[in-house]
């Protein structure tokens, strides 16, 4: 398997550093607001990653942060009344539900809140000063980057060019205009805790080394998140913990390209961006967890009404496909007439692992799906060897989980999935192709609707 590494701007193959064991860590969200498509993709992309590794034969520990406090998570409590606790406990809760919706808890994740990691953010600060890599002001710990190897390796950043910007705005506590803060001094009205520099809190790069030291290891295998973290958050970890531990922080960097809208980022901060919540109302969860998926993560994805209804009629083929061998096999017999799908199901995993091991490519895994939808629609019918197309069914479904799709039983549809399989039985019939067409009704019928042909078009209702 071959992955995209950052650092090194190349695909390299990947070896753990420890045989059969991967260690991921993917920053989390700042809880300070409900998460948008944007946030979501890491998630989503990485969270399959991790599904593919676990495919492939090993174990994984996978970490995704809580940044609970941070200078939004303050404001935003302080335009409400209430405390960072609150509103860093209110998104929590609002993520976890976004999470278990875009399936994304099938396996352990490890998701550490930053507040509950002061005591070794503190020892890791500490031994930075010690190292003379680290420097006090008025309570304010600043990492000194002239102490750290080739900063700037993993974002090409130019050294010169940045701290000429830097001055721009010159804090003159600082060594270095590029130095950055570990320990900020606390602020009227600001949480804080005690340490050796008087009472304060962390600051934002510092949390993430510390969170996955004390989790995975020195030396991670994969650090992921989106591209626009490349600098200065995922630079400045580098710098401070290779500082530190004098290793690699990690093997492989992965970063995903950004969501846009009309080609435009979407953040918070331009107002162009589409909460998970808001998107619900409209689409299912796994019709945004399949829209993330559609395209390869490097590539920027762009977000509009017509990609999204795209992705569901998509992932409703895939269903269609699915509740097909579901209905075959209640018919299928016992015979001795092999087809020859085992040997074909065996080429489209092999295709599968294929796109996935040439760096995640989902888009291509997911054509192997619709190939083999397309073969199940075409050659699988009531007379079928049972053995066949049990095979080919598992098969399908197994890599669909790794995916992270296709989860539903026909119970769990609503009425736009049967609304999409009339419209596709109408299709069919407009084609001719009759015996497809058929296919479609007894589906609708085993999920407890009516189907009616009248005048006027196809009526349809539950039973």
């Amino acid at each position: 398997m071959k992955l995209y590494n950052t650092l090194t701007r190349t695909k390299e193959e990947f070896i753990p550093v420890k045989k059969d064991k991967v260690a991921m860590y993917n920053c989390g969200p700042t809880v300070y607001n409900y998460i948008h498509v944007g946030n979501a993709r890491p998630l989503v992309t990485f969270d399959t990653l991790r599904r593919y590794f676990i495919y492939r034969g090993y174990d994984v520990d996978f970490v995704v942060n809580f940044t609970d406090i941070d200078d939004k998570i303050i404001n935003r409590a302080n335009e409400e009344g209430v405390t960072s606790e609150q509103i860093a406990e209110t998104y929590i809760a609002a993520f976890m539900e976004d999470a278990k919706g875009l399936n994304l808890y099938d396996y352990k994740t490890i998701n550490p809140r930053a507040t509950e990691y002061i005591a070794p953010m503190i020892e890791f600060i500490q031994g930075l000063i010690d190292m003379g890599a680290a420097y006090e002001v008025a309570g304010n710990v600043y990492f000194n980057i002239d102490s750290a190897k080739d900063y700037g390796k993993l974002s090409k950043k130019n050294i010169e060019d940045l701290q000429s910007g830097a001055r721009v705005d010159i804090n003159e506590d600082k060594r270095n205009p590029m130095d950055f803060v570990l320990w900020k001094t606390k602020k009227t009205g600001e949480p804080s805790w005690e340490s050796p520099w008087g009472a304060g809190r962390p600051g934002w790069h510092i949390e993430c080394s510390v969170m996955a030291k004390t989790l995975l290891g020195e030396t991670i295998d994969i650090h992921s998140g989106g591209e626009d973290l490349q600098f200065p958050h995922h630079e400045n970890e580098i710098a401070q913990s290779e500082t530190l531990n004098c290793k690699p922080f990690a093997k492989y960097w992965l970063h995903n390209g950004m969501i846009t809208v009309d080609k435009e980022k979407m953040s918070k901060s331009l107002g162009n961006f589409f909460t998970i919540k808001d998107v619900v109302k409209e689409y299912d969860y796994e019709v945004l967890r399949f829209f993330l998926l559609s395209a390869h993560y490097r590539t920027p994805l762009d977000y509009s009404r017509e990609t999204m209804d795209h992705a569901k009629q998509g992932l409703r083929r895939l269903y269609n496909a699915k509740d097909h061998m579901v209905a075959v096999l209640e018919e299928a017999v016992e015979n001795d007439v092999m087809t020859g799908a085992i040997e074909e199901v065996e080429k489209f995993e092999a295709e599968f692992i294929r796109h996935m091991d040439d760096d995640l490519n989902t888009a291509g895994a997911m054509a192997s799906l619709f190939d083999m939808a397309r073969y199940a629609n075409s050659n699988f019918n009531e007379k079928s060897n049972k053995k066949e197309v049990e095979t080919f069914y598992n098969v399908f479904m197994k890599l669909s989980a790794v995916l992270g799709i296709l989860k539903k039983q026909a119970e769990d549809y609503d009425d736009d999935e049967i609304k999409a399989l009339v419209e596709e039985r109408a299709e069919a019939r407009k084609n001719k192709d009759f015996n497809r067409a058929d296919e479609i009704r007894e589906l609708i019928l085993d999920k407890g609707y009516e189907i009616e042909d009248t005048s006027k078009g196809t009526v349809w209702k539950k039973r």
